[in-house]
């Protein structure tokens, strides 16, 4: 099975498994003490803490955490895209029915918790491989490596808890397969890839890549060895894209077929293969992986619809800062916690294989890992337990040469060099967790604004603002919103956008319309089509710049109201507009990007007379309208003072006019000691208005909740 003796050989040294155990244990303990140290930091802060426990740190955990509330309850709304399906709220609801313990702290926990359990298959491959030292130390580092622990740390409540342990469960029962041949660890390999594609839809492109490296694998080395041929064709039986169920059964029968008929050929396994090989390509497998690597890898900026009425929109991966390229440097980091030691594990991992063939069948986790370089750091995580391992393999190698020329005391100089060597490793990542000092998604007094309006809208209601507070929103006050973290594809911000950056009479009527063409699409055959795209037909429109000429000048009826909406309008989404407006800015009929409004903000530095200083160098004249720049001065058109007089109440404003010709705006918050240089077109726009400066129209708007941090309006008609 191995090669020859060679350089890059290490002795193996087992571990009697009892105290191999004991450090796994230790390993996992590990994981987790060092994911406390951002606990200890954020429970300093009474802003991050509600109902007596830490708020969780990750937007999306909040979908899933509304689904395991919905199950615990028994009940949700129809449509209200609660995650009730989902495997982590199932496991979430589970837990909290079993256990009694605080719904709050079983979200704040279990990322931690379930994540730290990497260490486990981690470390069990490496014994597999009779390397237990190599196991210690890859455990030790690959629970708190830099994106691993990012996206596993306590309060980071998503699907990554188990997206990287599930699919090397699968790694282990693949060299176990082809290590032993025995047909147990071949189910194992298969329930595992089966349990990973039920936690995770999106493992399709990892599992594939198991198929492929398994099928190379066993023509280049394992040709003549049928029982390598099985493990393949459970592999491919587990990736077709049918039920769950109806694999789970067709692999149980494959199975007890093989182990009652023990000649089975490679003829018949070859005809079975291609069946499913075929099945899986028939059933759409290649376009549900192809299709999101394409996105990923291909950023384009503008998404033309399949809708038989052709419309453009603006493609969210321009905007996710996970879905961007990332620098060497950061890829690095992310997957080993340096430079060096990321250059050291690509190393030992090539060494790693050199002696041990079978680790070539970890290479679609490098593989992918390695494509956060083009595809976004999202997928730097997949990488790191290999590299861990290959810098496990490196040290240990190295721990070897180095005691080898102390023959007194040859064990001790063993073990300091792996502790020493070790430690270096460790080091970046622990500084880097002590550094990462992440706030909760939402604070306690925007949680308690949301908390009123629990009190005020009812569940059927939707809310309206940017899909970055979806999911908080939908979990603390219990209603719908129009778009989320999960459904923010360009067709359906389009609207949004819209409604946000438009004045108020323009952006009551696409509210209104998106509102009730939302509702309407869930009980519609064309549920994949742009809501856009249904206005426009029930209208008889077909030209899409007709349209929305049509809506900005109101020209159009809205439809009957069938609910409220409220307009959730935070401070935090100040710096976020001109990323907002790039959805609305577009196009629909050609697909061209309009120059979406600008804001620039300043820092206040003090105030001589009638002028405003800035940090930057920038000098503006209140009384002159005039802006003094390094490259010269500016007339402004508008400077717009707003103040808060009552906490409960939107705040005051003061406009002076200056240059009706400027497009310039100087909105000065004094309460916020915010100043931002804006165009007319965000300035004139519904959030601006009502949030900064508390111009709403009273025959569209009433204020339900005001607050420093939060303004909600709620829409009449």
């Amino acid at each position: 099975m191995f090669q020859e003796k060679s350089f890059v050989d290490i002795d193996n040294k087992e571990i009697p498994i009892k105290i191999y155990m004991m450090l796994i244990l230790t390993a996992y303990l590990f994981s987790i003490a060092v994911r406390y140290i951002w606990v200890d930091w954020a429970s300093a802060f009474p802003q991050y803490i509600y109902n007596g426990e830490l708020m969780i740190n990750t937007n999306d955990g909040y979908l899933w955490a509304e689904g395991a509330r919905d199950i615990i309850a028994g009940f949700h709304q129809p449509n209200d895209l609660s995650a009730i399906n989902e495997p982590i709220s199932k496991l979430t609801a589970f837990i909290v029915n079993i256990t009694g313990i605080k719904f709050e702290s079983v979200i704040l926990w279990m990322s931690g918790i379930f994540g730290s359990l990497i260490v486990v298959p981690t470390m069990l491959i490496a014994r597999v491989l009779k390397l237990d030292y190599v196991g210690i130390v890859a455990g030790l580092l690959v629970g708190i490596v830099w994106s691993y622990y990012n996206r596993t740390m306590i309060g980071y409540y998503d699907t990554d808890m188990l997206t990287i342990v599930l699919p090397l469960f699968t790694l282990l029962g693949l060299i176990l397969s082809f290590q032993t041949k025995k047909d147990i660890y071949i189910l194992f390999t298969a329930f595992s890839m089966l349990l990973y594609i039920w936690w995770y839809p999106s493992a399709k492109a990892l599992n594939l890549g198991w198929v492929i490296i398994a099928l190379l694998y066993t023509l280049v080395f394992e040709r003549r060895d049928t029982q390598s041929y099985k493990i393949v064709l459970f592999l491919m039986v587990a990736q077709t894209p049918i039920s769950i169920e109806l694999r789970s059964v067709l692999i149980a029968i494959l199975y007890i077929a093989f182990h009652y008929q023990q000649e089975i050929t490679f003829k018949y396994i070859k005809h079975i293969f291609i069946f499913f090989t075929i099945a899986f390509i028939y059933f759409g497998g290649l376009e549900s992986i192809i299709n999101p690597i394409k996105g990923y890898i291909f950023h384009q900026s503008v998404i033309e619809n399949s809708s038989s009425i052709n419309l453009h929109f603006y493609a969210i991966s321009k905007t996710v800062k996970e879905a961007s390229s990332i620098p060497f440097e950061l890829l690095a980091k992310r997957i080993s916690g340096s430079e060096i030691t990321f250059i050291l594990s690509i190393i030992g991992y090539l060494m790693f294989i050199f002696r041990y063939r079978l680790m070539l069948l970890a290479l679609p986790m490098v593989g992918l890992g390695l494509l956060a370089y083009i595809a976004g750091l999202r997928f730097t995580v997949y990488a790191v337990p290999v590299m861990a391992l290959g810098i496990g393999y490196l040290i240990v190698w190295f721990a070897q040469r180095v005691s080898e020329y102390f023959k007194n005391g040859e064990q001790v100089v063993f073990y300091v060099v792996i502790i020493i060597t070790t430690s270096f490793t460790l080091i970046p990542n622990i500084i880097h967790i002590v550094n990462y000092k992440v706030s909760t998604v939402f604070n306690t007094q925007e949680v308690k604004v949301l908390d009123k309006l629990k009190n005020i809208a009812k569940r059927e209601d939707y809310v309206l603002t940017w899909w970055d507070y979806g999911y908080p929103i939908r979990y603390y006050a219990d209603v719908k919103t129009l778009i989320d973290g999960g459904k923010h594809t360009g067709d359906v911000n389009y609207p949004v956008s819209y409604a946000l950056l438009k004045p108020q009479e323009q952006s009551a009527l696409m509210a209104r319309l998106a509102t009730e063409y939302t509702e309407k699409s869930f009980n519609k055959e064309r549920k994949d089509e742009p809501i856009i795209a249904d206005m426009m037909r029930d209208y008889n429109i077909t030209d899409p710049a007709l349209f929305i000429q049509m809506v900005n000048e109101n020209a159009i009826t809205p439809p009957p109201k069938s609910r409220d909406i409220y307009y959730y309008l935070p401070l935090r989404m100040f710096n976020i507009m001109p990323t907002v407006a790039l959805f609305s800015s577009i196009d629909l009929s050609s697909g061209n990007e309009k120059d979406a409004p600008f804001l620039y903000a300043l820092r206040p530095k003090g105030k001589q007379g009638s002028k405003l200083i800035f940090t930057n160098g920038l000098i503006f004249d209140i009384k002159t309208g005039e802006l003094k720049t390094p490259q010269g001065i500016q007339k402004l058109g508008i400077f717009a003072l707003s103040s808060i007089t009552s906490p409960n109440k939107p705040p005051k404003s003061e406009i002076i006019q200056y240059d009706p010709n400027s497009n310039i705006v100087m909105l000065f918050m004094r309460d916020y000691n915010r100043v931002y240089l804006m165009d007319r077109e965000l300035f004139d726009s519904s959030y601006v208005q009502m949030f900064a400066l508390g111009r709403y129209d009273k025959s569209l708007f009433e204020p339900v909740v005001i607050d420093p941090l939060v303004h909600i309006y709620r829409l009449k008609r």
